[in-house]
């Protein structure tokens, strides 16, 4: 079956350009209405991808914000799929909903996966807010 490269759906883009691992999870998150082209929210995920049009959604922590530059004809490898946008904005957070703000100090923050503070890390953490 030749695929026509004047159109391709959104979801198969999105799937061809790496930015989720199944059409189905690209289609899932343009239907639950979370991506913008060029500031207009959609969700339909047959809606047809065009070049030059910037696509902004959520992906995990990050905002992405992409230029489409090339339409795709098969899901390849990385740095093929690398060529078919252009990432507009680097990688940041976003930011916490709660305005919750990391001034009380650095040394209580835990990274990810760490697990619960034992009662020595609580003894260390007293100590060093009492020093204060």
């Amino acid at each position: 079956m030749e695929q026509n490269l004047d159109s391709l759906r959104l979801d198969k883009w999105l799937w061809y350009a790496r930015f989720f691992k199944t059409r189905s999870a690209a289609s899932k998150m343009i239907s639950s209405g979370k991506l913008r082209i060029d500031g207009a929210l959609v969700n339909k995920p047959h809606r047809a991808v065009q070049i030059g049009h910037v696509y902004t959604f959520a992906q995990g922590p990050h905002i992405r914000v992409i230029k489409v530059l090339a339409l795709a004809t098969r899901r390849g490898p990385a740095p093929e799929a690398a060529l078919l946008y252009e990432d507009m904005a680097p990688i940041e957070p976003r930011q916490k909903q709660d305005g919750a703000s990391l001034s009380a100090g650095t040394f209580e923050t835990r990274n990810s996966g760490a697990g619960r503070p034992t009662k020595r890390d609580r003894r260390k953490t007293e100590a060093l807010k009492e020093g204060l």
